[in-house]
């Protein structure tokens, strides 16, 4: 389903959970990265901060920890979403 979604567009962001089962968001990250040609940003919500490093592996754009602090969660995704703006083509 989640693949299905992505493969449609229109999606700014995805922020997949690190922890979830049986699935985890590191792995879907990882897999949806190097299928998905218009891959949208990717964050991964992480348990713990030391396991950041792992989803460095997932080629995540952010990386969120629980618990989330709401400034700096705001601030990562802003970051990616302008990081992703300025990298998009502009047509004229």
């Amino acid at each position: 389903q989640v693949k299905a979604e992505l493969d449609r567009g229109g999606i700014d962001l995805a922020i997949f959970d690190g922890e979830s089962q049986p699935t985890g968001g590191m792995g879907l990250s990882r897999q949806f990265k190097n299928e998905l040609e218009l891959c949208p940003p990717i964050a991964v919500l992480v348990a713990r901060q030391q396991d950041a490093w792992l989803a460095t592996w997932s080629l995540a754009d952010a990386v969120l920890v629980r618990p989330l602090d709401a400034v700096a969660a705001a601030a990562a995704v802003a970051d990616v979403l302008r990081a992703h703006a300025a990298a998009i083509p502009v047509v004229r």
